[in-house]
């Protein structure tokens, strides 16, 4: 792992597997956009915090992916540090129950074992209409983009640099996603045209992609995301259930599904473009022998 100076007090911390960029304060006290994922990422990460003598005084959330909280808790006992998220996501990870109605096909005690140590107190809420947060006399600009998530949120530092989480995904990331995950596609696509308004000097993307101009980067992540979404309608042959659908999908795509924790992220993933094939009106759902299948309009 590594530091990346992104510009003026921005930085961000190269973990191998994604940006979390983190503004200084000063020389000791920061304030992290994100937090890493806790399984193989929370070693190196407090490693290189200690190195540099950082304290962590504050995080900001994108939003409340495993992979971007997984780390919170662990800063917040530590440091006693300051976490502000979207106020929605904040209650879905205040405890074990609203997770479960998020991981809505995993048992309690299922989300208890993978997600358990996402359930947090946040300290500070950030609500639809707000567009900017304050936090210790710094102030960072907030664009609500969700879709990928149910509240995400884009946070644009005071050097100008905005980081984008995944409401974007880079080329890189591109080019090996068989099924880039959003919540609600429909929103997640219009939350990206948001992006075309964004006028910053930088930007971070969450999956290792930094950017002086993401003009390109909006439009063709919106084409990857329908080009997936076309590729799920191709395979729908007559009348099939959504695991029709997921079977044919993971034969045809070669998605190794090897435990019930991988089969449930993979049904999470489709379903949202299912759904978004159902409301842009290329297919239906119809009762068929008392079972919901969809078919082509």
């Amino acid at each position: 792992m590594k530091i990346i100076k992104v510009k003026g007090n921005t930085f961000c911390i190269d973990t191998g597997m994604t940006y979390i960029p983190f503004y200084k304060m000063n020389d000791k006290d920061i304030i992290m956009l994100d937090s890493g994922w806790a399984q193989g990422e929370r070693e190196g990460i407090d490693a290189l915090l200690e190195k540099n003598n950082f304290k962590v005084v504050g995080i900001i959330c994108s939003h409340i992916h495993i992979d971007h909280i997984g780390n919170v808790k662990y800063f917040k006992n530590k440091y006693n540090c300051k976490i502000a998220m979207a106020a929605y996501e904040a209650f879905i990870c205040s405890s074990l129950v609203n997770l479960k109605v998020y991981y809505g096909s995993q048992t309690l005690s299922g989300v208890e074992e993978h997600f358990g140590h996402m359930v947090l107190e946040t300290d500070i809420m950030v609500f639809d209409d707000q567009e900017n947060i304050n936090m210790f006399g710094t102030e960072f600009k907030i664009l609500h983009t969700p879709g990928h998530s149910p509240a995400h949120i884009c946070i644009t530092t005071p050097d100008d640099v905005a980081y984008v989480g995944d409401a974007l995904i880079s080329y890189e990331v591109m080019e090996g996603a068989k099924m880039p995950y959003a919540f609600i596609l429909r929103e997640d696509l219009e939350s990206k045209k948001k992006l075309y308004d964004l006028k910053c000097s930088k930007y971070v993307v969450a999956h290792k992609g930094m950017y002086d101009d993401i003009t390109k980067l909006i439009g063709d992540n919106i084409d990857f995301y329908k080009g997936r979404a076309d590729s799920v309608y191709d395979v729908i042959d007559g009348a099939m259930t959504k695991e029709d659908i997921m079977k044919s999908i993971i034969k045809n795509w070669n998605i190794g599904v090897k435990s019930i924790y991988k089969y449930a992220v993979v049904e999470k993933m489709l379903k949202s473009y299912v759904e978004y094939l159902n409301e842009t009106g290329r297919i239906k759902l119809i009762m068929d022998n008392g079972f919901l299948k969809y078919i082509k309009e």
